[in-house]
């Protein structure tokens, strides 16, 4: 249930978005996306500054890079888990106007990005249930990569 107010826009059926196509089918409905937002929990892994800009090159990049990060830090620990704990719950907030990250615990937007600065989302192949998203910030120029771990795959 995003704040950026409901859209005047008109939803086709999938079988008439393009004729080539085949219909496929997403878990929530279109009306949800458009209108408020879909909300995932996930783990935020982190943010890495990303030099060269290479799609789903770089998206996978960041997340091998955060996952060695993670595990080297949690060498000190006697479980992986106990790492965990330190990393801050969220909940993302999708729509079609962009994501939301949002702190779990008290509620307050951590950041927002418009669809129009995310140039690329992949999952870590070696990790299904971790993925990242690179967005461009406006004020720096620069793109960064946002890696996240969902809760639940």
């Amino acid at each position: 249930t995003g704040d950026w107010g409901e859209p005047s826009i008109t939803l086709r059926p999938p079988n008439e978005a393009t004729a080539s196509t085949p219909v496929q089918y997403w878990q929530h409905h279109p009306e949800k996306l458009i209108f408020q937002s879909c909300d995932y929990k996930a783990f935020y892994l982190g943010s890495m500054l990303v030099k060269e800009l290479r799609g789903t090159e770089s998206t996978q990049d960041a997340c091998a890079k955060m996952r060695v990060t993670l595990t080297t830090s949690s060498l000190c620990f006697q479980k992986s888990t106990e790492q965990m704990k330190k990393v801050p719950t969220i909940v993302l907030s999708v729509s079609y106007k962009g994501v939301k990250f949002i702190d779990a615990t008290n509620k307050n937007i951590i950041a927002e990005h418009e669809i129009r600065n995310i140039s690329c989302a992949a999952q870590d192949p070696e990790d299904l249930s971790t993925f990242a998203y690179i967005t461009k910030d406006l004020k720096t120029n620069h793109h960064y990569c946002h890696v996240f771990t969902a809760f639940d795959v």
